[in-house]
C-alpha cells in the first residue's frame, strides 16, 4: 500500500467513507448532481438490492494462497478487472477532475472513459491517459460534426470508442432540479451560499474556470451569448441503427456499446459491429421503472455466447459487487460515482485511495472462497 493512503484506511476504508467526506466538501447542488437517480429513485435502490441477491459460498481449508486480480479484456492485459466509467462534467463536481483521472488511469494501468460532455477536450486528457484512455460518445445531429469528432477522438489517443445508447432523451432527476442544477449552470442565492461555504471547492473553481462543455461547444460559434446551450444540442442526436451503422463506418477501432440491458437486442447488436457489450441502466439515472442491471447480466451472456466481450456497471459499492459482476458474465467493470467521490473528497490522493480499496476487498473476498483467481471465484457462487 502507497504510503498515502495510510491513514486514509483507518478513517476511509469504504467507498461509504468517502462519499460522506465529498458530501461535506463540495457544494449541495454538485453533489446533487452526482448522487442522484430520477423518480423516486426505486431502480438504484433496485440495482443494491439484486446485488446484495448474489451470494456465494465461503470456502474453508483452501490453504495459503496468492490472489491474483489481472485480467485480459479485448487483447489488453489489466492489473485490476475494473476501470473508470465515463461522468459527464466531472469538472463541475470536483475542478479538473478530468485530468486527475487521465493521469491516474495511466498511473495504475486501469482505463479512462472520458464523457463527450466532460469539462475537458479530448485533447486535453488523451495524452496524459496515454493508452489507457477510452472515449464515450453521444450522438450528434449532423453526421459531419460525429466524422469530426471521431477523428479527433482517434488522433488525440483514445483507443475505444463507447457510444450509449440508454439516454433517447432528458430525464427528470428531481433531486438535481431541487438543488436548483441547470445546464448552463444558473447561480441561484442557494447556490452562491452553498459555494461560500466550500471554500476548497470555490477556490479550486476560481483556479480553473467555471466548468463548460469544450468538445461539443468547439462544433458551435464561439461568440453566441448561449453556446453552452448551442453546444447541448449538438448532442441531442437521437439513437438509431442508422446512426450506429454510420458510426460503425466511420470508426476502425473497437466499439462497445453502452446501456445494453434487452437480451432480444444482443443479436441484432452484434450482427451490427458492435465489439463489447456495456451492461448497465445508467445507475438509474434514466429510467426508474426498468429491472436492476445484474438480474439482466446472466440473460445478455447467455445470448451473446461465451466468446463476446462483455462490460459491467451500475450500482458497483465495492470487490465483492466486481467478483457479483465477473461470475455471473462480465469480462470487466466499471466504476463512475466512486471514483468522483474520491476526487471530491481528497483529490488525486482519493483516487488512488479507492484502488487501494477495490483491490484490498478484492483479495479478502477472494481469500474467503479460496479463489486464487477471478476466474475461481464462479465456482462459490450459489445457485
Amino acid at each position: 500500500m502507497r504510503a498515502s493512503t495510510a491513514d486514509l484506511d483507518l478513517t476511509h476504508p469504504a467507498i461509504a467513507d468517502l462519499r460522506r467526506t465529498a458530501r461535506r466538501r463540495i457544494p449541495h447542488f454538485a453533489f446533487e448532481y452526482l448522487d442522484s437517480a430520477t423518480g423516486t429513485e426505486a431502480a438504484a435502490r433496485r440495482n443494491r438490492a439484486a446485488l446484495d441477491n448474489v451470494l456465494f459460498q465461503p470456502a474453508i481449508l483452501a490453504g495459503d494462497l496468492s490472489y491474483a486480480t489481472a485480467t485480459t479484456f479485448m487483447g489488453r492485459d489489466y492489473p485490476l478487472p475494473f476501470g473508470i466509467a465515463p461522468i459527464g462534467m466531472a469538472g463541475m463536481i470536483w475542478p479538473d477532475a478530468e485530468r486527475l483521472l487521465a493521469r491516474a488511469a495511466a498511473t495504475h494501468q486501469i482505463p479512462y472513459c472520458q464523457s463527450t460532455v466532460a469539462a475537458a477536450a479530448p485533447e486535453d486528457t488523451g495524452p496524459i491517459a496515454k493508452e489507457m484512455g477510452w472515449f464515450q460518445h453521444y450522438p450528434v445531429h449532423d453526421l459531419g460534426i460525429m466524422r469530426d469528432m471521431l477523428e479527433r477522438i482517434k488522433a488525440a489517443g483514445f483507443s475505444n470508442l463507447v457510444i450509449t445508447v440508454d439516454v433517447p432523451g432528458e430525464s427528470r432527476r428531481e433531486r438535481q432540479r431541487r438543488a436548483h442544477v441547470a445546464m448552463p449552470p444558473r447561480l441561484t442565492p442557494s447556490m452562491i451560499v452553498s459555494m461560500m461555504t466550500h471554500p476548497r471547492w470555490a477556490l479550486a473553481m476560481a483556479r480553473s474556470g467555471p466548468p463548460r462543455m469544450p468538445f461539443p461547444e468547439s462544433y458551435v460559434d464561439a461568440s453566441a451569448h448561449d453556446a453552452f446551450v448551442h453546444a447541448g444540442r449538438v448532442i441531442r442526436g437521437w439513437p438509431d441503427w442508422d446512426y450506429f451503422a454510420a458510426l460503425r463506418a466511420a470508426w476502425a477501432g473497437p466499439l462497445i456499446i453502452k446501456g445494453v440491458s434487452d437480451p432480444a437486442m444482443v443479436p441484432r447488436l452484434l450482427e451490427a459491429g458492435a465489439d463489447a457489450l456495456w451492461v448497465s441502466n445508467h445507475t438509474g439515472r434514466q429510467f426508474d421503472g426498468g429491472p436492476a442491471a445484474i438480474t439482466q447480466l446472466p440473460l445478455i451472456r447467455a445470448t451473446a455466447g461465451p466468446d463476446t466481450p462483455i462490460i459491467f456497471d451500475s450500482g458497483i459499492d465495492g470487490g465483492l459487487d466486481i467478483l457479483r459482476a465477473l461470475s455471473l458474465g462480465a469480462d470487466f467493470t466499471f466504476l463512475g460515482r466512486a471514483f468522483m467521490y474520491a476526487v471530491a473528497a481528497f483529490a488525486a490522493r482519493g483516487i488512488d485511495h479507492l484502488i487501494h480499496i477495490l483491490r484490498a476487498d478484492l483479495e479478502a473476498n477472494m481469500a474467503q472462497l479460496g479463489a486464487a483467481t477471478l476466474s475461481d471465484v464462479k465456482e462459490r457462487l450459489l445457485p
